[in-house]
């Protein structure tokens, strides 16, 4: 048998003989008084009488419910006034059923505060179960209004004619099935056109979105930041597909229907700044190593280094089986999720204003999910073709501006988006505007070649088209500001990832000097990018003695206590050739030695694994400087105990080649001259 409905068993039980039966459904003891119910339940009438509906084809919903909760509050307030004529006290009867319908009303508060947190196009593609929860809870308020004693409280005539009604437009309401929405079939309708390759015409989406109450450049960009944040918490998996899609669709509606115009904060630059006005830019330890941006799903590799997924998984799906930050062959490629440094993301987002969305949602997911959505591929399709034609007829630097912009987004994310643009031609067209003096232009550039050169095949564009290197090249030198100049940098070390153009960028001289000159004068995630973009060229044996003439040692060594990268770089170049143009510098073994004791966890692997190399190389020119470092011995003792596991060995190396220069040396008679005759070995070194 069907449990009866609570709202109307509740409600019952001021009928009920039995006191035990009664006395299930009284108020647990902290419950508010009468008069704070009374009170409770005329705030709540007079909120639901001014809810506002969020969107045109919600009004005649909102208004239904703004119509019954005007009629309650008016009868509300005259309880509240007999109410206080007694004390405040109420027939037990009367007092059940109103709390009641202080449930129902808290109900009918929600769900117009969810509404109001929900995208526009959530809410017209779940209108049909928004729609029965609003009968539902109109059928409750209409039963629990034709229970309430009215006789019993003493109402007059006129406020029990209110109930009465209001209680007859509830149930007229409840059993009114509202057909589904005209305007919701016609959206869905124009997304399967669009898996047709039709595009849509543009009067036709001007007026859907109008309906939808989409009409300027702010109010789509915010449905856009809206539904992407419902995908990523996983809103509706029942319309998940159908977000996708109008995500892609709201982008195409923005730059047709709104000139792409970027909002105020979006072409801001200021010389003396780093951000750009869109976000603060995140700490060096929040970005991954390999895309430099904010990590989004941080995972540990078997190195111990982080990285964010969806770059990593990009790193091993080209065949690569090595740490991409310390180069170590990995034992496997297991990926384990990084918690701790994504809760600190998380709070990193909150307190910079950057929307949280971005952080939780698996990227990845999303990517694939977009990549298996047929309509919203061809709508992106649609969009590059679009923006790349705007911009070929784009002659002042105001309408570049605007289009290079949503060139700049679209490519944000996406290999799909990122293949689309550089399909359509986007590439020639944004070299030349990587000399203009428009700061805002400049800087949308040069972003947007970052992004297009994340994907492979675009950069194999860049780097064929006329004079890309030299203009990047120009933007590292006369950038208008620091974050073109670091986003510039960080261009270098994305096309670097392919090895022939990596021997390309690094017999350009101007391309080195230009990043040497970053890493001695930019602030300091400036200073981040152009260090791993050298540490990506020192990678090509051809390439050191171009980076050592440079000066690339002399800056890593000026930076080496302020970026971690610095150390790697000095690795890297004794490795290949530039062992000698490290030693020959005064001071240098002393900080790698210093940077061993005090530096980050790679820091510390890196400056170990330079002095062994530079000891190898070298011989005892090398050792000789090491073992006149105060305090070596015991910073190896310690590395050997607490460093990571590739820290570890190379300590272990570093320290057998030091044990054998002091045996040497004994025999020879000379261990007083060259080994200090205060240091002491500690008992691990002294081991076989």
């Amino acid at each position: 048998m069907a449990k009866p409905r609570p709202v109307v068993t509740a409600a019952c039980a001021s009928a009920a003989p039995s006191t035990s039966y009664a006395s299930a459904f009284l108020p647990p003891p902290a419950s508010p008084s009468d008069g704070d119910l009374l009170r409770s339940l005329h705030r709540l009438a007079r909120d639901l009488s001014a809810a506002y509906a969020p969107a045109p084809f919600l009004r005649a919903a909102f208004a239904s419910v703004s119509r019954r909760a005007r009629l309650l509050a008016a009868a509300f307030d005259d309880l509240l006034l007999c109410a206080a004529g007694e004390g405040d006290l109420l027939p037990r009867s009367a007092s059940l059923c109103l709390r009641e319908v202080l449930l129902v009303l808290q109900r009918f508060k929600a769900v117009v505060a969810d509404c109001a947190a929900r995208s526009r196009t959530l809410l017209l593609l779940q209108s049909d179960e928004m729609d029965a929860e609003l009968r539902d809870l109109h059928h409750d308020l209409a039963t629990l209004l034709d229970l309430l004693p009215v006789v019993e409280l003493g109402l007059a005539d006129d406020v029990m004619d209110l109930l009465a009604l209001a209680s007859r437009q509830c149930r007229r309401c409840a059993s009114a099935a509202e057909p589904e929405p005209a305007l919701k079939t016609t959206v869905l309708s124009l997304i399967e056109e669009i898996e047709r390759e039709i595009v849509p015409e543009r009067e036709r989406l001007e007026e859907i979105l109008e309906e939808v109450g989409i009409n300027d450049p702010a109010s789509c960009s915010d449905e856009i930041d809206s539904l992407e944040r419902e995908i990523g918490d996983r809103a509706s998996e029942r319309w998940t597909a159908a977000m996708i899609a109008l995500v892609g669709l709201l982008r195409y509606a923005k730059c047709v229907l709104f000139s792409a115009t970027p909002r105020p904060s979006d072409s801001k630059a200021d010389v003396d700044v780093e951000d750009d006005g869109e976000s603060p830019a995140p700490p060096p330890d929040l970005r991954c190593p390999i895309s430099l941006d904010l990590m989004r799903d941080p995972v540990v590799a078997a190195s111990g280094q982080t990285y964010d997924r969806e770059s990593i998984d990009r790193w091993f799906s080209s065949g690569k089986s090595t740490c991409p930050k310390t180069g170590q062959v990995l034992a496997n490629l297991e990926l384990v999720p990084n918690k701790s440094l994504k809760n600190l993301i998380s709070k990193w987002c909150r307190e910079n204003g950057v929307a949280m969305e971005v952080c939780e949602a698996s990227k990845s997911e999303q990517a694939q999910a977009v990549a298996a959505n047929k309509a919203a591929l061809e709508v992106a399709r649609m969009t590059a073709s679009y923006l790349v034609k705007k911009l070929s007829i784009s002659f002042s630097p105001d309408a570049a501006n605007r289009v290079v912009h949503e060139i700049r987004l679209l490519s944000k994310s996406g290999s799909d988006n990122r293949a689309f643009v550089g399909e359509a031609g986007a590439v020639p067209m944004l070299v030349p505007l990587l000399y203009s003096e428009d700061a805002g232009l400049q800087l949308n550039a040069v972003t947007a070649l970052l992004n297009l050169s994340i994907l492979e095949a675009n950069k194999k564009r860049i780097m064929h088209a006329d004079g890309a290197v030299e203009a990047v090249t120009h933007i590292m030198s006369s950038g208008t500001t620091w974050r073109a100049k670091e986003n510039a940098a960080a261009a270098v070390l994305s096309l670097a990832a392919v090895h022939t153009y990596r021997r390309r960028l690094g017999r350009n001289p101007s391309v080195v000097e230009k990043l040497v000159h970053l890493v001695r004068t930019g602030p300091t995630s400036t200073k981040k990018d152009a260090l791993a973009a050298l540490l990506s060229l020192a990678g090509e044996r051809e390439n050191v003695g171009k980076l050592v003439e440079a000066g690339v040692v002399e800056a890593a060594l000026a930076t080496i206590s302020d970026d971690e990268t610095a150390a790697a770089v000095l690795a890297a170049l004794a490795k290949r050739g530039g062992a000698e143009a490290i030693v020959k510098i005064d001071g240098a073994v002393a900080r790698l030695v210093a940077e061993m004791r005090r530096g980050t966890e790679w820091a510390r692997e890196s400056a170990t694994a330079a002095l062994v190399l530079l000891c190898r190389r070298l011989g005892s020119r090398a050792v000789t400087q090491v073992m006149g470092v105060p305090g070596v011995e015991w910073a190896i003792w310690e590395l050997m105990g607490t460093g990571t596991d590739r820290a570890r060995r190379k300590a272990a190396s570093l320290g057998r080649i030091c044990r054998r220069w002091a045996a040497a040396s004994a025999a020879d008679g000379e261990r007083g001259a060259e080994c200090p005759a205060s240091s002491v070995v500690p008992p691990a070194m002294m081991a076989s």
